[in-house]
């Protein structure tokens, strides 16, 4: 029996192909505009990597904004099981961003030293959605919303990230209307300021670590919250490393120390208690 042809497979697939009339794949994904944003700045081969890396990223950033703001409202809502899912979407989003740096970090040293004058100023700490990630998730700091202040449309979505309730805020205020004590303190406050942890807050997640049979969705409420921190840790931490390989101990283009800011970054805890009751159990 001979071997069919490829035309061949496609025809006895009955597969579409003319689309002079009707929406394409192309059409569907944008994917004009999309595969022609990237613009090289200048004659070197590799900063096409550059560029494709940081594009994909904030994709995935969008991603995961859009998951967490609806894994928020659902827990402010006393929705936990389609939080759960959300919640752990943007986990799997962060280990996406993880492997990322894995294909940045083939830059070499001379490679980025050849397209770093390009870049101007320009740095991924000016990162809008990257900020309202970390606002979202309660790393709230003020000083972060200058670098948007040249742009009015930006600057109001990232004030609103700064100014909303946390994903932990709203974890704290869901304990406290299942009767668990969280103090007053911790469930109505000005929402612009860091956490601060608590004990009185450690106690009230022991309580529900210590009965997980009775509290078994607050249990997975934390877990989820544990893993979601262990996935943005990583992802920083890939982050450290990757700039230290490709550019050592340099000043970032956006001002900061470099690796010396980022390595900063490592030492923040989103959800304390989360990690304390750990001890105590």
């Amino acid at each position: 029996m001979s071997t069919p042809k490829p035309e061949e497979i496609v025809q006895s697939e009955r597969a579409q192909l003319d689309f002079s009339r009707d929406m394409s794949y192309g059409d569907y994904l944008q994917l004009d505009a999309i595969l022609n944003a990237q613009k090289p700045l200048s004659p070197e081969h590799n900063e096409m990597l550059f560029i494709v890396q940081h594009q994909t990223s904030e994709l995935w950033m969008k991603l995961m904004l859009h998951e967490l703001g609806a894994a928020i409202a659902a827990v402010s809502r006393d929705e936990l099981p389609p939080a759960f899912k959300m919640l752990a979407r943007v986990s799997r989003i962060m280990e996406q961003l993880v492997h990322a740096w894995d294909v940045l970090a083939t830059m070499t040293p001379p490679e980025y030293s050849a397209i770093r004058p390009y870049l101007a100023s320009s740095s991924g700490f000016q990162s809008w959605q990257y900020r309202c990630i970390e606002f979202r998730l309660g790393n709230k700091n003020a000083a972060m919303l200058k670098p948007h202040e040249h742009h009015a449309g930006r600057l109001a979505v990232v004030q609103a990230a700064y100014e909303a309730p946390s994903l932990y805020d709203e974890a704290l205020r869901l304990l406290a209307r299942r009767g668990l004590p969280v103090p007053a303190s911790h469930v109505e406050r000005d929402w612009t300021q860091g956490y601060e942890s608590s004990k009185e807050v450690e106690q009230a997640w022991l309580q529900v670590y210590r009965k997980p049979d009775a509290n078994w969705d607050l249990y997975q409420l934390g877990e989820e919250l544990t893993d979601l921190e262990d996935a943005f840790r990583l992802w920083r931490f890939r982050h450290v490393t990757t700039v230290e390989r490709v550019i050592g101990f340099k000043r970032g283009t956006g001002g900061t120390g470099g690796v010396s800011y980022l390595r900063k970054m490592l030492d923040v805890v989103l959800f304390p208690e989360i990690w304390q009751l750990r001890t105590e159990l």
